[in-house]
């Protein structure tokens, strides 16, 4: 096990001892190799200490993330959390860690499931798997909710945010439903969780195909500052947002073969999915301002 943070002397200043302390030890252990990571690529220790402390920033100061519901992610044990996706670039994903991750009770991580492009990219690569990241097949899903781990995964993929801005909101395909599978396997429960705020931060109101297509990419959106003013137009606009995980949807106490039962399959990915729905429109109607 990593060992903890050595505590503040007797002495004034415990609080910057204690940081310095701390981050002597980090970087002690990161030089000698003196640290655990999951067959996965998981680095809790790193994402705890650097990665968290990135985009806690974006998550706090800039989006201001307002955050409902975080009870109903179980204390311990696997969970399956499905979210909307959208943004055009997945930030949501990683404000949906940091929700997870600051703000359980239980002190639970989040390993989000990732489509096989983010795993192409160099460093992007291995930043994801150091932040527990996995790719989004029903093996790796599965071994980890039978672990206890908290999983995430968004099912819209990049028809959720390659999605024009004129169709916000509106659920895309759930694919088959291969989460509910995934989730009856293991006995694990869904956790419906809907964010608003993230449609808006780059209105995407063209895309390019053809450049797409030679850039081999799934799309390449054309915003109202993208790409007319260079790398300045690829920030994204200061949303506020809303994360909210609904009641959980159990799975265990189905039969076996429950998992092959398509029926069974698309009656809990309906249910999921519009319980999603639902409370998107509904955080929608209450909020004030899409900036405040």
């Amino acid at each position: 096990m990593t060992p903890k943070e050595p505590k503040a002397g007797p002495g004034g200043g415990g609080g910057w001892d204690r940081r310095i302390a701390g981050g002597l030890a980090f970087l002690r252990r990161r030089l000698t190799g003196d640290y655990e990571v999951d067959e996965f690529g998981y680095d809790e220790e790193l994402t705890d200490k650097v990665l968290m402390s990135m985009i806690r920033p974006l998550y706090e100061k800039y989006f201001r993330v307002e955050v409902k519901g975080i009870e109903n992610i179980p204390s311990e044990g696997g969970a399956l959390i499905v979210a909307n996706h959208s943004g055009t670039l997945p930030l949501d994903g990683l404000m949906l860690q940091a929700a997870v991750h600051d703000n359980h009770p239980a002190g639970r991580n989040l390993r989000l499931l990732a489509a096989d492009l983010v795993f192409m990219l160099p460093v992007v690569n291995e930043l994801a798997r150091k932040a527990g990241h996995t790719l989004a097949c029903a093996e790796d899903a599965e071994e980890l909710l039978r672990r206890g781990e908290v999983v995430g995964v968004m099912p819209e993929g990049f028809k959720g945010i390659g999605k024009p801005f004129g169709e916000r909101y509106k659920l895309q395909r759930f694919g088959r439903g291969g989460f509910v599978s995934t989730a009856l396997r293991a006995g694990a429960p869904i956790v419906p969780c809907s964010i608003v705020g993230a449609e808006e931060i780059y209105p995407m109101i063209g895309n390019a195909r053809t450049l797409a297509r030679v850039l081999g990419i799934p799309y390449f959106p054309i915003t109202p500052t993208f790409p007319w003013l260079g790398p300045l137009g690829a920030v994204p606009l200061p949303t506020k947002w809303t994360i909210q995980f609904g009641e959980p949807i159990p799975t265990e106490g189905y039969p076996a073969e429950a998992a092959e039962d398509p029926m069974l399959m698309f009656n809990l990915t309906d249910q999921v999915r519009e319980q999603i729905q639902h409370t998107l429109y509904k955080l929608l109607v209450q909020r004030r301002s899409v900036f405040f």
